[in-house]
């Protein structure tokens, strides 16, 4: 089981979390489709619980924040400097939607959005230094955003992050990030049916069974799993609206 206790380097995609109108119900959810059990941190997490895989942090979920915002699940990404990544989003033509703040001692963080309207998460490291547990069922395995035009979401994350960028061949034009020789997340243009900007997979023992829980919980399917070269895929959505993917890895 891949696992990590220190900070993620600036640049990768080191959590995600979930705001949901229903966190109860979403626990339960969550636990039948990934497997999770939860720690809540206390009275000062304001709800937010702590999704466990194997005993390690595997994301994070909490009470919706903002009516008018849909539940979703938002990626975050690591940066020394919560303060400074903010000011770079503003400088290359993005939006901060919560300023930089502190979570106790857990980090710093803030919400901003691409030129595009894309919106995800910066976290500084404290006490929480980002997922534990990755590339295992139950555990985050990717992060890619689609966009209406990936030419100028790729200026903005480059001047953001440093990204370099390569395109994987007969994709259709996805290509991955990174910021040094291991590939981070994904990018491409949108895809009729799917949701834009920023989405999360995770990783399954099996795909098929996976959507069968989906689906049994109260969610909807937006793509049938289906056979890639990186293992069998599908999006889903939970029984709020807020989509994610999910991957039976192709054994390497």
């Amino acid at each position: 089981m891949p696992t990590r206790t220190t900070p993620w380097p600036s640049g990768t995609p080191c959590w995600v979390d979930l705001g949901t109108p229903d966190p109860d119900a979403a626990r339960s959810f969550y636990a039948a489709v990934l497997d999770w059990s939860y720690r809540d941190p206390g009275p000062d997490a304001g709800g937010y619980l702590m999704c466990l895989r194997g005993g390690h942090e595997a994301a994070g979920l909490g009470p919706q924040q903002d009516e008018a915002d849909p539940p979703r699940w938002t990626t975050y990404f690591a940066t020394d400097d919560v303060d400074a990544t903010a000011a770079a989003v503003t400088g290359a033509g993005g939006g901060v939607l919560a300023p930089p703040m502190d979570v106790g001692p857990a980090g710093r963080m803030a919400i901003v959005a691409d030129p595009q309207g894309s919106p995800f998460g910066l976290w500084q490291a404290g006490t929480t230094t980002g997922v534990q547990v990755f590339n295992e069922p139950g555990a985050l395995v990717w992060n890619e955003a689609a966009v209406d035009d990936p030419a100028a979401a790729q200026e903005f994350y480059t001047a953001v992050f440093g990204f370099g960028w390569e395109e994987v061949p007969d994709a259709g034009g996805y290509c991955t990030f990174a910021t040094g020789d291991r590939p981070l997340g994904g990018l491409s243009g949108v895809v009729e049916g799917l949701p834009r900007g920023w989405s999360t997979c995770f990783a399954v023992a099996d795909t098929d069974a996976a959507v069968r829980a989906v689906e049994s919980g109260g969610g909807k399917v937006l793509m049938p799993a289906e056979d890639t070269p990186f293992g069998r895929f599908a999006v889903v959505t939970d029984p709020w609206g807020a989509s994610f993917s999910v991957m039976e890895p192709t054994e390497e």
